[in-house]
């Protein structure tokens, strides 16, 4: 099994600052025997490109017809997917696979479900050329777009050489790398702030872990750092019937017959606000997808118990984006206990923030 411990010792210093046990100043680590590990944030990203990339992520002349951006299918003030089964297709059709989340995509070690793209950058080049996507090729694009006056000033003031394919990957891929969602509970957590879960979701990581949940779903991004084959113990794609060619997963890039419905497996991040979930978007609920990854992942019937544990944990992983959280319970009970206790306590944890200029 592929591990990150070896990486996790690169990690850059991260500053919590507190009200009296932490010093703004004083650099604290994330323990190396945790499997996860939390969201660094990037310091280092250019402002002007990831404004840049930002007007790029929203221009619909990135498809053919006009109609999609990149903002169509990843909507970035929920969960950063498009909230369907299968994701919108050009012409108001559906795609064949439920659309991944963009956000903290930058951690992930391949794109896609099948590992087709090897960056953000080739992610950007499928979609653009995906006949259910932008169905488009540069040279319609950067034609498009050199048309636009004020564009073409947006460019020129941050490139010398204006529009072209190297600039536009560059600007749309910075603004990417800043859609992170850094300081869930579980993160501040991990980083020495053992009130910002509670009991029973410290008892639902334990069980995470000791079901073997954590074997795929571990390092920065909770998965997003591996393949794996999907239904090693159950038969799922079987039972549901009505196979597509994009059930068969990485085969369709490898066309090795090991990688007959081999998948990334993704990221667990936001799980909670990204539904419905599996690359067939047929789990509509957390306990249905708990249920079937136990079936057919690990070999177990997960009980109801089991799955109401995994699922406190798993809500523990939503996010800030731009300092605000992306959970849809932030009125829940666990929620309020964990703001009565801070309450009561003069040791309090702030925001998490990293300085690389610190570290």
């Amino acid at each position: 099994m592929i591990t990150n411990l070896a990486r996790f010792a690169l990690l850059p210093a991260i500053i919590i600052f507190s009200h009296n046990s932490v010093s703004a100043e004083e650099p604290i680590v994330p323990a190396l025997g945790e499997p996860i590990q939390p969201i660094p944030v990037d310091t280092s990203l250019d402002p002007d490109k990831v404004a840049l990339g930002s007007l790029l992520f929203n221009d619909t002349r990135l498809s053919n017809d006009n109609s999609l951006s990149c903002a169509s299918c990843h909507k970035l003030e929920s969960g950063g997917d498009d909230d369907l089964a299968t994701g919108i297709s050009l012409g108001g059709n559906s795609h064949v696979v439920n659309t991944p989340t963009v956000f903290n995509a930058r951690y992930n070690f391949r794109q896609q479900w099948d590992g087709a793209a090897a960056s953000l950058d080739d992610q950007v080049d499928h979609v653009l050329h995906n006949h259910m996507e932008a169905d488009s090729n540069w040279n319609e694009l950067l034609t498009k777009l050199n048309s636009d006056a004020t564009l073409v000033n947006e460019f020129k003031h941050i490139y010398k050489d204006g529009i072209n394919k190297t600039n536009y990957l560059d600007a749309l891929t910075e603004f990417q790398k800043s859609l992170v969602t850094p300081n869930s509970r579980f993160d501040q957590y991990l980083l020495g702030n053992y009130e910002a879960i509670t009991d029973e979701e410290k008892k639902g990581y334990l069980r995470f872990k000791e079901l073997g949940c954590i074997s795929c779903h571990q390092g920065i991004n909770i998965g997003g750092n591996l393949f794996q084959k999907f239904g090693i113990f159950y038969d799922y794609l079987g039972e549901r019937g009505d196979i597509i060619n994009a059930d068969y997963g990485r085969i369709n890039v490898t066309n090795r017959e090991t990688d007959m419905y081999v998948f990334k497996v993704p990221t667990l991040r936001n799980i909670e606000v990204t539904a419905p979930y599996l690359h067939d978007g047929k789990a509509e609920t957390l306990e249905e997808v708990i249920a079937i990854m136990g079936k057919t992942q690990i070999g177990k019937n997960i009980n109801e118990d089991d799955v109401a544990l995994l699922e406190k944990f798993l809500k523990t992983l939503t996010g800030e984006y731009r300092g605000k959280s992306l959970s849809t319970g932030s009125d829940s009970s666990a929620n309020v206990m964990l703001l009565q206790e801070t309450e009561q306590t003069d040791n309090r944890h702030e925001p998490i923030k990293i300085d690389k200029e610190k570290s």
